[in-house]
């Protein structure tokens, strides 16, 4: 998991520099901090799937990680500043064991100092002005670069850098003096940042860099992220229901939560400004200029206690009227990230086919409310169930299951949701450090849905997404759509480290270790490889840099035996008639023609690994990317030109960060995005149909499916 320094300094730093040079805090380590490592240590070297000791080579590969997760991008750093910490390389097993940060801190320290003088230098640089027409190039990654040895080395590259965000900026149509305040604005907003940043982000970025060196999967989280994981998986937090953003020191709402205490009360809107936050009758806090996590730990609460707010209206100038509003928090549910539903109608022939999509995007559970005993505990799998019900009421011809870029979640749910569609049966085995073999299965009999069944995937479905998605495919119970998955075959937990130290309040955080790897039931494993759908649609991710494969220490692919299980139907007949027929529609569809003529485009990027800096080219390019446009647009009907110009203004490239635009044109470029014609789900959709419409015209493939 990207840590939040890195949410919080790579964010700015990749597409923004920083002007006035302010002094980094320097960072201590805290005492709970050094006690949080060796316990960890301790954990890790015991309990993890791998059982590696923590001596000098890991030692050194934890260095080399920690290096690459501050400067994966190797913009910052001198190959000087790597060779002052060469003797602690080997050595940082040894300082966790005896709870010694000292290193860790003082490397993330220099990392700091450096990124203060990297800004500095840029800001230097918007009072020279650049040479637009020298044919020069700026690279896009520098992630296999060697380290800058000299200064000027590092200098050269950060006057490219700039040049490129001067021109972006340029060719959006704005002038030098506008340019000029944007970038100066940019760099002290980052500056700004820097100056927040605490020793939990430089511990949990180090903890990380360890973690994660034991497998991909294995996480450090701190107290405050540990809060956001369990709200990741409950679906829910106390508070007031507001969406918040940061913009120019500010604590901005961005959105209301339907139903909730902000949206009921009527007194708040998007764009409204929170400067204080007072518990109840309480002394008011000041929150101008705060991290936006302090500014929300300080607005979430227990249940049915009062909050009180300072509001600066969004109509309101920097010195207008204030308001003081104060609300009872509620239990929020976070329902846009719960399963949803939709129906596509496609028309084949004379026939019209209903598919009911389930849209589901991570696999969550709340734990605490099933130990509890409550009955109505939320989870994915009961609000699938739920929604299945409503199709059959709708009476849909198929079912699609869209799982893109579904992560993953609670293995249990995996297990439960596959029970809707297979009657009992195996549906994963895991297995331990030790060698011994689990086979977790559905064991309640009777299915959900008996019908035509689809699975949508893409190389961002992982871990209990590709349970799903194998187990489907292996049961013969449906087809699987899309692009080869993430490839995430490793099970984990998470330990509170609090409770191993028997403390009374969370200061150690909570540890993600893996703890297993899971195998699919006919003996195969999606680890490193992923599941290969049935049916492959075009993708414009890169492999190399996105998914289980692109990590160095990723486990291998391996074969159990397989598990005893009946196969629900057999889908291989008529496979090769869907995808024969898949082929022929989207080389006649315009559409897909567009989207195979922009992955060209991205993959000639990726192999140039380079961007023009000369404005006659890059004009050129932006010209060329207009008219290509416009020449798109024209031969669509209304409804798509409609939807093609938005999602083209969403792309547009405006040269702003998003949080320099106004919120509400943000807002609608986001909008822009979702209301976007989606080819891939159309496709799927058509696909499922086109199995319908085969189930129905052979029985005996019908009879199959039992």
């Amino acid at each position: 998991m990207k840590n939040k320094l890195l949410s919080i300094l790579l964010a700015f730093t990749l597409a923004a520099l920083n002007t006035a040079q302010a002094a980094a805090p320097q960072l201590v380590p805290l005492e709970q901090e050094a006690q949080a490592a060796h316990i960890s240590a301790e954990i890790l070297s015991r309990h993890h799937y791998r059982h590696v000791a923590l001596d000098g080579e890991l030692s050194a590969q934890v260095f080399d990680n920690y290096l690459k997760m501050l400067d994966g991008e190797k913009v910052f750093l001198l190959q000087a500043d790597i060779d002052r910490y060469a003797d602690a390389r080997t050595k940082l097993g040894d300082a966790i064991l005896h709870e010694d940060m000292s290193i860790p801190f003082a490397m993330f320290n220099l990392y700091q100092q450096r990124i203060s003088e990297r800004i500095a230098y840029a800001r230097s640089l918007l009072t020279k002005g650049f040479d637009f027409k020298a044919k020069e190039s700026y690279p896009l990654s520098r992630k296999d670069a060697p380290w800058a040895k000299t200064v000027d080395e590092l200098n050269d590259l950060w006057r490219k850098r700039v040049k490129n965000e001067w021109l972006r900026l340029k060719l959006a149509g704005k002038d030098d003096k506008s340019i000029i305040a944007t970038l100066d604005k940019r760099y002290q907003s980052a500056l700004n940042s820097q100056s927040k940043i605490k020793s939990e982000d430089a511990f949990q970025s180090f903890m990380n860099a360890y973690a994660t060196t034991m497998d991909p999967h294995t996480n450090y989280f701190g107290v405050r992220a540990s809060e956001e994981f369990d709200i990741s998986m409950r679906l829910s937090l106390f508070g007031i229901g507001a969406v918040l953003t940061e913009k120019d020191e500010y604590t901005v709402i961005r959105e209301l939560v339907a139903g909730a205490p902000a949206a009921l009360s009527g007194k708040l809107k998007p764009g409204d400004r929170i400067l204080g936050v007072a518990q109840g009758d309480g002394a008011m806090v000041d929150i101008l200029g705060s991290r936006l996590d302090d500014a929300v730990a300080l607005i979430r609460g227990p249940e049915d206690t009062v909050v009180t707010l300072d509001i600066l209206p969004a109509e309101a100038g920097a010195d207008g009227k204030h308001r003081i509003i104060s609300l009872v928090r509620k239990k929020v549910s976070l329902d846009k990230l719960a399963a949803s539903k939709s129906i596509i109608e496609v028309k084949d022939g004379a026939v019209t086919r209903r598919i009911g999509v389930i849209t589901l995007p991570e696999f969550y559970q709340d734990f605490a409310a099933r130990r509890r005993g409550d009955k109505d505990f939320r989870s994915a799998s009961r609000d699938v169930a739920r929604l299945l019900e409503e199709l059959k009421k709708e009476q849909v011809d198929g079912v699609l299951v869209d799982l893109r870029n579904n992560g993953g979640g609670a293995l249990v749910e995996a297990v439960q949701l596959t029970g809707l569609f297979i009657d009992q049966g195996p549906v994963v085995q895991q297995r331990d450090s030790e060698g011994d073999v689990h086979v977790e299965g559905d064991t309640s009999p009777g299915v959900a849905w008996d019908g035509p069944l689809g699975v949508l995937i893409n190389r961002g479905s992982a871990s209990a997404s590709e349970i799903f998605a194998a187990a489907i495919q292996d049961y013969g119970r449906g087809v699987v759509i899309g692009e080869t998955s993430f490839g995430k075959g490793t099970v984990q937990t998470v330990l509170n480290l609090d409770q191993i130290a028997k403390n009374d309040k969370p200061t150690l955080g909570e540890l993600k270790i893996t703890i297993a790897q899971f195998f699919r039931i006919n003996g195969g494993t999606t680890q490193l490889r992923g599941v290969t759908p049935d049916i492959a649609l075009p993708t414009m991710t890169d492999a190399s840099e996105f998914g289980e494969s692109s990590y160095g220490n990723a486990l291998p692919w391996t074969r159990i035996a397989a598990a005893d299980y009946i196969r629900a139907g057999d889908l291989s007949g008529i496979v090769p008639l869907l995808d024969a027929s898949h082929e022929k529609r989207i080389k006649r569809d315009r559409d897909f023609r567009y989207l195979q003529e922009d992955i060209a485009e991205i993959e000639k990027l990726r192999r140039n690994n380079a961007i023009s800096l000369n404005e006659a080219e890059r004009r050129q390019d932006r010209e060329a990317r207009e008219a290509r446009e416009k020449a798109r647009e024209a031969t669509q009907n209304a409804s798509d030109r409609a939807g093609s110009k938005a999602l083209s203004q969403a792309q547009q490239d405006d040269g702003l960060l998003s949080s320099e635009r106004n919120l509400s044109t943000q807002l609608a470029i986001e909008q822009g995005s979702k209301n976007a014609k989606d080819i891939l789900l159309t496709e799927a959709a058509h696909v499922l149909s086109d199995e319908v419409g085969l189930l129905k015209a052979d029985s005996g493939a019908r009879s199959h499916l039992h």
